[in-house]
């Protein structure tokens, strides 16, 4: 048996997997080195998952998550080799490298995720090749829940949206201007707390504003990400992430008025990679 592990900063989800089929789906709380210490992983792993857990015995197990950065792997291989006891291989790699095998499996592409945030890359079949740096909410990450909230919160407090529209949005949320300050320019995370408003925007995509705002934001996406890569004309462009699939007819409208070639739009990208690994070890 192997363990696959896709995590964000907010869910990590993880499949048992034998004889290429899974066998048992689990989430606990987001692992991310980046803001986690090794201690604090190995605990969530501890008390979260191997409860859950029939055996703590895996041929291998292979991890990709938000944070995971060369520097950063070793901590969260430690952490797991703490809880469960591994035969042969723990595997540590990027979220953009699950995305990568979970959308093109072992042929060239581009791939892209759209989630609270965005990134891409350029992925030969085996490696990637090139990545355009995503840079956070506050320098890039277009197209991403983050940036699509913080466009509406931006247009909203501007008086840029249709009348009526700024008022249903500081009902529904019950916040005053002064809230939205201090949780975007005080408070610990203001991405997760923009990509909040997602479904609010999902919910008013008949309002021109809201849907010109969306197209916009991934036409930028496009634009300044995927349009950067050698042969984006030619390699199927896949997207993942909950951003992309809850989106995806805003997002086909982009792409065709781009004039580049659509592949996968898929939610996660587990289903993939456990093909991806099922593969290998034949």
């Amino acid at each position: 048996m192997i363990l696959i592990a896709d995590s964000g900063s907010t869910q990590t989800d993880w499949s048992v997997v034998k004889d290429g089929k899974p066998i048992k789906q689990i989430q606990t709380k987001g692992i991310n080195p980046y803001f986690q210490t090794e201690e604090e992983i190995s605990n969530e792993i501890k008390s979260s998952l191997i409860s859950q857990l029939d055996t703590k015995d895996f041929v291998a197990v292979y991890f990709y998550g938000a944070g995971c950065t060369f520097d950063k792997i070793e901590i969260v291989k430690r952490a797991i080799e703490k809880n469960i006891h591994v035969r042969k291989d723990v595997e540590v790699n990027s979220d953009m490298l699950a995305a990568a095998r979970g959308l093109c499996g072992y042929a060239p592409g581009i791939a892209c995720i759209m989630g609270t945030g965005s990134n891409s890359c350029y992925y030969d079949g085996r490696k990637i090749i090139e990545n355009v740096s995503p840079l956070g909410f506050i320098l890039g990450d277009e197209g991403s829940g983050a940036v699509l909230g913080k466009l509406l919160v931006s247009s909203l407090l501007k008086n840029q949206l249709t009348p009526g529209l700024k008022e249903k949005f500081l009902e529904q949320f019950n916040l005053t201007v002064a809230d939205i300050i201090d949780r975007v320019y005080r408070k610990p995370f203001p991405n997760r707390f923009l990509a909040t408003f997602a479904p609010f925007i999902s919910e008013n995509l008949d309002d021109s504003t809201i849907h010109s705002l969306v197209v916009d934001s991934f036409k930028s996406f496009l634009k300044r990400n995927v349009m950067q890569y050698k042969n984006h004309d030619k390699l199927p462009i896949h997207f993942v992430g909950s951003v992309a699939f809850h989106f995806q007819d805003l997002l086909k409208e982009a792409i065709e008025e781009m004039n580049i070639k659509l592949g996968k739009i898929i939610q996660s990208p587990m289903e993939g990679l456990i093909e991806y690994h099922s593969k290998a070890a034949n």
